[in-house]
């Protein structure tokens, strides 16, 4: 029978010599590494042919922004360790991608970032997109640049292992394209698994047991250490072992489950003042897998317990916003499970502690929050309110639903109000708080979980950031909802613009050019769907969900709500 597909190539050792790009792909087969994402270029061709020969899956995308946030979704909807490649040219792509690299290097999210580099025989003299290597090196966790063709798998497989080595990251490998297309003969490499992460010292551990046995009133921070670290289980068992409420930070949301008795909200831009006062409140607490950035503590301003105990992989860290009594430079899930065993052995926890009815506590001002915010309007043609179009969406979505957000101003509201259930549950960026990455980093998700329903929680502006990658749904078949929030607005900036800048209200906003999503996915290829009224969010959402392909939800919001900072902190 007649074919087009050209004829597949042997892998290493079964025949011919195999390319550089050859030898590069099965080194990544080799580790685990079955999925990438890019976008074409003649640099990258040998790749493309090395990946399309041996079944990998190459997801093409419509901006290199979107690559790199692709493979960190699908690191962070995956088992710690779990990654996926990322393939450009060089310059313009290799430098649209540094947004994603950025983003991943201060999660600490694994992933291995293939740029093919100009030929060495014209580096130096201008070739197309050339880019001086060391462009990158604030970018990622390790830059290294092949110059020997017999280099390339060794420098491969030495990324990997680094990218999945805590503290994790983002690798770069620059590999020159006339290097990829030889066949140079590469170097057999050894088996070197990533270095275990410290273990806790046990004089540590016993201070301390010691510290939170003898607490009135303790609370526990975790961040995305937990998740990293795959420490949630261990996480909970020390929870339950001292009956302290449990506060993520908005890195670590979802690392222990909201829905449990103990969770009591995320440390955030909009946590509520019930939220901070728990924290001052606390005789002792425990920090463990944050760094306790400016982000989330409001530049250090949100008072912490009077005794801290830091357990960070970073010892520096420790004693930068906040004094620590107690600091310990240790992995999260070998510190949690040592305080867990000895818990669980001692029995050190007090009965009479309430822990529960502390986060309650919490949570029930929360709602009461929410509960205000949805009934005080105007008018009844009044635009729903983010809390109210969340609600509704969390009730119609399964537990499992792999959930990603994307940053702006509606973040914060799912930030406080959207129940995460579990560590790969609930995606989204940290500190670096780049928008346009809800939508790349749920087509990561469901690659990483075919099995699972995946959700991109954005709003417009976001959206408008990524906005070509739902034509990558659709070319992909990828079975993904996207749940939008159109306020036609940059609504936390022009609320800032008029309140303290006096600038008029939507100053920032697109209130006499409006944007019409449904239209713009169903160009796209993408199922969409517009609703305006509270009610039929949710069977708009299991309607999308229910079909089988990519599908868009578009919710009118109201663009002069409340702000989730100022709302969550204004008096009762």
């Amino acid at each position: 029978m007649d074919t087009d597909e050209p004829p597949r190539r042997e892998r290493a050792g079964d025949g011919p010599t195999p390319t550089v790009a050859e030898a590069v792909v099965d080194c990544l087969l080799d580790h685990g590494i079955d999925t990438a994402f890019g976008i074409p270029g003649k640099q990258t061709l040998p790749l493309n042919r090395a990946l399309a020969d041996r079944d990998a899956r190459f997801v093409v995308a419509r901006h290199e922004t979107a690559v790199t946030h692709q493979a960190w979704g699908y690191a962070e909807a995956s088992d710690p360790g779990a990654m996926a490649a990322s393939v450009v040219v060089p310059g313009p792509g290799d430098m649209n991608a540094m947004n994603g690299l950025k983003n991943a290097l201060n999660d600490c999210v694994p992933l291995v970032h293939l740029a093919v580099e100009t030929e060495r025989e014209v580096r130096g003299g201008d070739g197309i997109h050339e880019t001086p290597p060391e462009t990158y090196d604030t970018v990622v966790k390790e830059n290294v640049l092949v110059d020997s063709p017999a280099g390339a798998v060794p420098a491969v497989a030495e990324a990997i292992r680094v990218a999945r080595e805590a503290p994790q990251g983002p690798v770069r490998v620059g590999i020159p394209k006339d290097v990829l297309a030889g066949r140079t003969p590469q170097p057999s490499v050894g088996d070197r698994e990533p270095a275990a992460p410290p273990a806790p010292p046990e004089a540590a551990v016993d201070r301390a047991v010691s510290r939170l046995a003898g607490a009135d009133a303790p609370v526990i921070v975790a961040g995305g250490g937990v998740r990293r670290a795959g420490a949630s289980d261990a996480l909970r068992a020390v929870a339950e072992g001292i009956d302290a409420p449990v506060v993520t930070t908005y890195k670590g949301k979802g690392t222990f489950p909201e829905t449990h008795p103990l969770s009591a909200g995320v440390l955030c831009g909009g946590s509520s003042t019930e939220l901070r006062d728990l924290l001052a409140d606390a005789d002792v607490g425990l920090v463990v897998g944050s760094d306790l950035d400016a982000v989330a503590t409001a530049s250090w301003s949100v008072s912490m317990p009077e005794s801290l105990v830091h357990v960070t992989l970073d010892g520096d860290d420790i004693g930068f916003g906040y004094e620590t009594d107690l600091g310990v430079v240790a992995d999260a899930a070998r510190f949690c499970r040592a305080l867990a065993e000895r818990f669980a052995s001692e029995s050190t926890a007090e009965p009479d502690r309430s822990g529960a009815d502390r986060a309650e506590s919490v949570r029930a001002a929360d709602r009461e929050r929410f509960a205000t915010l949805s009934t005080d309007r105007r008018d009844a043609d009044r635009p729903l309110r983010s809390v109210e179009v969340l609600r509704e969406v969390r009730e119609a979505l399964p537990e499992d639903t792999v959930v990603t957000a994307d940053a702006g101003g509606f973040r914060l509201w799912t930030l406080v109000s959207f129940a995460a259930t579990g560590p790969s549950s609930y995606v989204n960026p940290g500190s670096w708080a780049t928008m346009g990455t809800g939508l790349p980093s749920a087509i990561g998700a469901k690659l990483a979980n075919p099995d699972r329903d995946v959700v991109a929680l954005t709003g417009d502006g976001g959206l408008m950031m990524c906005v070509h990658e739902l034509h990558t749904l659709a070319a992909e078949g990828l079975d993904v909802t996207v749940v939008a929030l159109n306020n036609d607005d940059y609504a936390i900036i022009s609320e800032e613009a008029s309140r303290s800048y006096d600038f008029p209200e939507g100053a920032y906003g697109w209130a006499d050019a409006g944007l019409d999503l449904v239209e713009i996915a169903s160009g796209m290829g993408v199922r969409a769907e517009r609703v305006r009224d509270r009610t039929a969010v949710g069977d708009a959402v299991d309607t999308a969900r229910s079909h089988d392909g990519p599908a868009l939800v578009e919710v009118v919001t109201d663009p002069a709500e409340p702000q989730a900072s100022e709302w969550m902190t204004r008096e009762q």
